[in-house]
């Protein structure tokens, strides 16, 4: 088995589950209720508290806060989590907070994420597998961003937001309403800007694709995006626009982001 290594210097509350192949460096401190699964790294100076697990192979950077009470005035003490997946890279000074009672007590990570410098995900938040969120973007509570998604360099994502799938936000975006799957949003407060082309290409989408969804968009802008949607629901689309119809009639009290008005 891998060898598990653990600096000196490092704090190791008594109850911590410390997988085989997990590498502590100088200076962390790891809570009681932790558990750190096979190969995860913590570099240094890496908080990690409260009832945290980390999954397999995430790398931690220094100064990290991982699984700190959460900042919400309402929170009182429960018990709370937070599930991180496998895979992940959190680099230096990223804050992940555990849930609250009132958003169901757990905060979930995914897979294979990248969180740069100074980003934020807070309470309730759920985030999907290969989620990018680049350089002090903040993620507020009780938001929900499914796979793919990428949130710019210093922008924020106001509490109760859903992101679909493959969406794209630009730097220093404010978003306040929902975003439609392989969408794409930019501008200081945000608004549909048309489709995420470049992840659109990466992720193997057809000229056909691309086209189906640019005359689904266009149709969504004419009129009330869930009326248009329950309507195209009952007709024969492509995979890709069915995700797009099914995020918009899913479970939510937010608007959609619409494209600017010209």
């Amino acid at each position: 088995m891998p060898e598990t290594l653990i600096h000196p210097s490092a704090v190791i509350e008594p109850g911590a589950q410390i997988a085989d192949g997990v590498t502590v460096g100088p200076f962390c401190v790891v809570g009681a209720k932790v558990k750190l699964a096979q190969g995860v790294v913590l570099k240094s100076h890496v908080v990690v508290a409260g009832d945290t697990s980390i999954g397999q192979d995430t790398v931690v950077f220094p100064f990290a806060c991982i699984g700190e009470v959460p900042q919400d005035l309402k929170f009182r003490g429960e018990d709370v989590s937070l599930r991180i997946g496998a895979r992940n890279r959190v680099r230096e000074y990223v804050t992940m907070n555990p849930g609250t009672e009132g958003g169901g007590g757990i905060t979930i990570v995914g897979d294979d994420g990248l969180f740069m410098s100074g980003a934020h995900v807070a309470h309730d938040c759920h985030i999907g597998d290969r989620v990018i969120l680049v350089n002090n973007a903040s993620v507020a509570g009780h938001c929900h961003l499914e796979d793919d998604v990428i949130i710019g360099g210093l922008s924020g994502v106001h509490q109760w937001v859903r992101i679909g799938r493959g969406a794209m936000i630009g730097a220093v975006t404010m978003v306040t309403a929902d975003v439609i799957p392989y969408g794409l949003v930019q501008g200081p407060r945000g608004h549909l800007d048309g489709l995420n082309l470049v992840g659109l290409k990466r992720r193997g989408a057809t000229r056909t694709d691309i086209l189906a969804l640019r005359e689904m968009l266009a149709a969504l802008a004419q009129g009330s995006f869930r009326d248009t949607a329950r309507s195209r629901a009952e007709t024969e689309v492509s995979a890709m626009e069915r995700d797009v119809l099914e995020f918009i009639l899913g479970p939510s009290d937010r608007s959609f982001l619409t494209p600017r008005s010209t």
